[in-house]
């Protein structure tokens, strides 16, 4: 069996310590990748992609936190829909989730439901805030690189 861990982080300002340290100290003769990208798309996401094309059966990835992996049902579904067919597991430590069982796969798909719900609320805050800024008559974006002359 071969252990395939993964780190993430949204963007290269955030760095992958606390996940790095969490995962080599359970598993740390894992194959450890790591990658700095949005969570937002399964496609956008060449480090996991590969790993989850590597894993064979009987193998196990590993991520620190579930947001780590995925942000929405459909990547999540489509993440563990995979793993379950090559008969591989998924392990998510924090929580202490094992697909390798019946409660594992159930509190999961919980899990999932609650990080996307999370999600969603994120988003709209950001745009209730984005209103509000525009209200006011905040320019929003980069500054003008033209003058009006």
């Amino acid at each position: 069996m071969t252990v395939f861990a993964y780190g993430r982080v949204s963007t290269v300002d955030q760095n992958t310590d606390l996940q790095i340290t969490a995962l080599k100290k359970e598993y740390p003769d894992s194959v450890y990748r790591e990658e700095k990208v949005s969570g937002t798309s399964l496609k956008k996401r060449p480090v996991l992609n590969l790993l989850l094309d590597m894993i064979a059966q009987g193998d196990k990835l590993v991520v620190w936190k579930l947001d780590r992996l995925a942000r929405n049902m459909k990547d999540l579904v489509e993440i563990v829909d995979l793993l379950t067919e090559k008969k591989a597991a998924l392990e998510i430590l924090d929580q202490k989730i094992d697909t390798n069982t019946a409660t594992g796969k159930a509190f999961l798909q919980m899990l999932g439901v609650f990080a996307e719900f999370e999600t969603n609320l994120r988003n709209e805050r950001q745009m209730a805030g984005i209103a509000a800024a525009r209200a006011k008559g905040k320019h929003l974006g980069r500054k003008c690189m033209l003058s009006e002359k």
